[in-house]
């Protein structure tokens, strides 16, 4: 009997999630490498190396690759001949773990989970509870995957239950371009078929535990159905075109993993689950003789790739001197280099602007001629004036354009992915213009930060409205005042495009 010591699993735990934090996994560089040295499009190649860049530097200065640090997902096998030395039931054991790790002082993690999820969604300010899967299976250790999965991936999740007869491959090719690109490609797409609704998507989850293997798989053949499935499913999202950060190019998804479980002769459940750029997994066994310790990845690891900004390519903006006009003049795919003060403010911030405006009230910010940027960045240490501070996911802010743009005096915004169409129309009605930052390369953009306070809603925690002082903050122009978007046409380019190139690995 195998006696596994209550501090040994917290710690474990604990240690994992700080690691995840700032180490991506080696597989997913080497993958992402790959797909960086084949690209042809400047624009998805330029996000590959802010991405690759940002990966080093948090490896480096272990800090957070995104702002996002995520919820925490615990896989539990748990041998038979196994006992816990303890009184704490496994769900409070590994929240104690997930406290633990989000609160290091060192390191400290964003709290991003919201107790309530109908009412009140208080921020419970330590990343519990996290969600616990338990699995009971012959032997006397105690296998462990942790993972941290961030919302804008996570809320790409989907689920169908097609009929028998149905393709799997057409079910995947019509879904993935109505994700956009808020799940920060290119990553990962986990696909669970069988089962019931709930086993379809556990499986998704659990199949992006898996170690990116697509290269090697391309390089030696399939050796079975399933494995020509990934390949075919690899090399058709792939030619949807939509590339890193959705600009369009051509590596969209570095690895397709599939995993499969009996079901109902009337049924064929599918889930599919994308893991984006900043990808965070680990796994460890104990086995009683103490806390789990991870191997650190070596910096040589990292392809020599260092982003740095092109004053050559790009248009230097003074943020302090903006105006409508020169908003106005942007043009699609420009790449603009931010420098001034720029206002924070995400989801909470925008619902309660409009409940003030609706009410008659000022508000305690003046949004004339500014920016505002979409995110919620991580606590600063030592010399920070800011934490990791990547974008987030803009669509969830495009009810609230039209109010933003016609009632407070913004003229431009700056946050993750595509605009839906409702955002499309206000920016084009107002003269407005859309920024984009590149998604999973939060360090990095915090490195243009030299400046942070808040201006309002300090009560809001990672969402109040912040007052960011930047220098040559990159950005990308996503829609312009006449409603192009970048993220529609760049898709429909490389898909033609990559219509007439061979496959190569990726």
């Amino acid at each position: 009997m195998t006696v596994i010591k209550e501090e040994d699993l917290i710690e474990s735990i604990a240690d994992a999630v700080q690691f995840i934090s700032y180490y991506h996994p080696a597989d997913y560089i080497a993958h992402l490498a790959r797909a960086y040295e084949r690209e042809q499009s400047p624009a998805a190649k330029d996000a590959m190396a802010q991405i690759l860049t940002n990966s080093k530097l948090c490896a480096e200065g272990r800090r957070p690759i995104c702002q996002d640090t995520g919820i925490v997902n615990v896989f539990l096998k748990i041998g038979m001949d196994v006992r816990f030395d303890t009184k704490l039931g496994l769900q409070e054991l590994c929240d104690e773990g997930v406290r633990r790790g989000y609160l290091n002082p060192d390191n400290p993690l964003r709290a991003s989970v919201l107790d309530d999820p109908l009412f009140a969604r208080k921020n419970t300010r330590d990343n519990t509870p996290c969600i616990v899967s338990v699995e009971l299976v012959p032997g006397n250790t105690v296998d462990v995957q942790v993972a941290a999965k961030g919302g804008g991936s996570e809320n790409k999740s989907k689920f169908v239950m097609l009929n028998p007869s149905d393709s799997l491959v057409d079910w995947v090719l019509k879904t993935v371009p109505t994700m956009g690109a808020g799940w920060c490609p290119p990553g990962m797409l986990g696909i669970g078929v069988g089962g019931t609704a709930e086993k379809a998507m556990l499986m998704a989850k659990q199949s992006l535990m898996e170690d990116l293997d697509m290269y090697e798989l391309l390089e030696r053949g399939p050796s079975n159905k399933l494995e020509e499935l990934r390949i075919e499913l690899y090399e058709k999202v792939n030619a949807l075109g939509i590339g890193a950060q959705g600009l369009g190019g051509l590596t969209t998804v570095l690895d397709v993993k599939i995993k499969t479980f009996p079901t109902h002769a009337a049924s064929k459940p599918v889930a599919m689950i994308p893991n984006c750029a900043a990808t965070r997994h680990a796994h460890f066994v104990l086995d009683g003789s103490g806390p789990a310790h991870l191997k650190r990845p070596l910096l040589s690891d990292w392809p020599d790739v260092k982003w740095a900004p092109d004053y050559q390519a790009s248009k230097q903006v003074d943020l302090n001197k903006l105006t409508k006009e020169e908003v106005a003049s942007w043009q699609p795919g420009q790449t603009l280099l931010l420098s001034g003060k720029m206002l924070t403010g995400r989801d909470a911030a925008h619902k309660r602007i409009q409940d003030m405006l609706a009410r008659g009230e000022s508000l305690p910010v003046d949004f004339t001629n500014r920016v505002i940027y979409y995110v919620g960045p991580v606590d600063p240490v030592r010399e920070e004036v800011v934490g990791p501070a990547g974008p987030t996911t803009s669509t969830r802010m495009d009810k609230f354009t039209d109010m933003m743009l016609a009632q407070t005096g913004l003229i431009a915004m700056v946050g993750k992915a595509e605009r839906g169409p409702v955002a499309i129309e206000a920016i084009q009605k107002h003269q407005s213009a859309y920024l984009m930052a590149v998604g999973g390369a939060a360090y990095l953009v915090s490195k243009a930060i030299r400046g942070a306070k808040v201006l309002a809603f300090e009560d809001l925690g990672m969402e109040a409205i912040y007052e960011f002082d930047v220098v040559d903050m990159p950005v990308t122009v996503a829609v312009d005042a006449r409603g192009t978007s970048v993220h529609q046409t760049g898709p429909k380019e490389w898909s033609a495009r990559i219509a007439g190139i061979p496959v190569v690995p990726a």
